[in-house]
């Protein structure tokens, strides 16, 4: 993994963290990072900045989600159709859903931490499990391919894109149903929501462009070009910057949210597929 100065935008230092690091999600002075060959956890201590360990995850381990006060860890595996959540304060896993739809690939915190939304990339639904109930509650269908979530930051709503439809869904997060449906670019993937609430980036895979969605009217108000087959994305505290992995470019693109602008590319190691910011 590449570490980036947001201050400076440029790479600070290498990560090793396994075979082929897909998810990551920070808490504390950790970062959680999936190792998909290898079916596990790689924890990494960001103090000392080296691997200090590992968790036995499913097959195929994907997406990583964390809870909002930073208690708990969620990996999606995909061939073992489960998400495995792990407890922070013990480094070790807690328990596992089997989810319903087929090849789970995010798992995401609602804001108040009670809800996980899983995109099941086979099934075309998103899985939805209630925290305190171990156990999925809720399917709801969307489109072909749906991988990317974002909860807008009250809970209402939750945007998932739909890759082989071209489409990101708006739910509503408390009745678990779908309240709209927006057109999107060629594959989109990758979902990040503005601190504010009143805008969501999709990552256009298929057309090397990020989307700008309006929360209030459900509709795509800028596009911004960025590298070749944009992924995952994160956007800083503030909602100053919004940083690109471009999976073909080998970079991370740099955009300024006020101006909807490109800023720069930040050259990275081969085929990036996510951004954390800590």
């Amino acid at each position: 993994m590449s570490v980036i100065d947001t201050a400076t935008d440029t790479v600070v230092d290498t990560l090793q963290t396994g075979g082929k690091p897909r998810g990551a999600a920070a808490a504390g002075d950790w970062l959680y990072v999936s190792d998909q060959p290898n079916n596990r956890l790689i924890l990494v201590d960001l103090k000392e900045r080296k691997t200090a360990g590992a968790i036995a995850l499913g097959v195929s381990p994907e997406g990583v989600g964390r809870s909002p006060d930073g208690r708990w860890i969620a990996a999606a595996s995909e061939q073992s159709n489960s998400v495995t959540f792990i407890d922070t304060r013990l480094q070790r896993e807690a328990f596992t859903v089997k989810v319903k739809g087929e090849n789970p690939e995010h798992a995401i915190f609602s804001p108040d931490g009670r809800t996980v939304y899983v995109s099941a990339e086979d099934g075309d639904t998103v899985e939805v499990i209630d925290f305190d109930k171990r156990a999925q509650i809720a399917q709801i269908k969307v489109a072909a391919r749906p991988r990317g979530i974002g909860f807008l930051p009250d809970g209402s709503r939750a945007y998932v894109a739909a890759e082989n439809a071209d489409t990101v869904f708006a739910i509503d997060a408390r009745a678990h149903k779908v309240l709209a449906s927006i057109p999107a670019g060629k594959r989109s993937n990758g979902i990040t929501v503005h601190p504010d609430g009143k805008r969501v980036y999709v990552s256009n895979g298929g057309e090397a462009s990020v989307s700008v969605i309006d929360t209030a009217t459900n509709t795509i108000v800028a596009t911004i070009p960025v590298g070749q087959r944009p992924w995952n994305m994160a956007i800083t505290p503030d909602g100053r910057k919004l940083y690109v992995a471009n999976g073909r470019s080998g970079s991370v693109s740099v955009i300024d949210t006020q101006s909807n602008t490109k800023l720069r590319d930040v050259a990275v190691e081969k085929l990036p597929w996510g951004v954390v910011i800590q």
